[in-house]
């Protein structure tokens, strides 16, 4: 296991779910007043690992097809068009 890579993945996605609104809807769950914590628990992290499994499965199949510079490119200007979507419905 390559540890660099799992502490920059780890890192990555840890502050980008950070304040997320998935991690306001958990809180949210969570603070029912009659919600089992583990429960709730075990339902965000099942979704994540979904999602997540999701995302590796289609990286792998896109990148079969297109070099991964070509990928970092897609993905940095889908970050900059989302922040600046943001930004303008801010």
């Amino acid at each position: 296991m390559d540890l660099r890579l799992l502490a920059t993945v780890f890192g990555t996605v840890f502050l980008a779910e950070l304040g997320d609104k998935t991690q306001v809807a958990t809180l949210l769950f969570a603070s029912r007043e009659r919600s089992s914590l583990v429960t709730v628990f075990v339902a965000a992290s099942l979704a994540l690992v979904a999602t997540t499994a999701i995302g590796v499965l289609a990286g792998a199949a896109i990148a079969s097809y297109v070099q991964a510079k070509y990928l970092n490119y897609a993905a940095g200007v889908g970050f900059i068009l989302i922040g600046a979507w943001t930004i303008w419905q801010a």
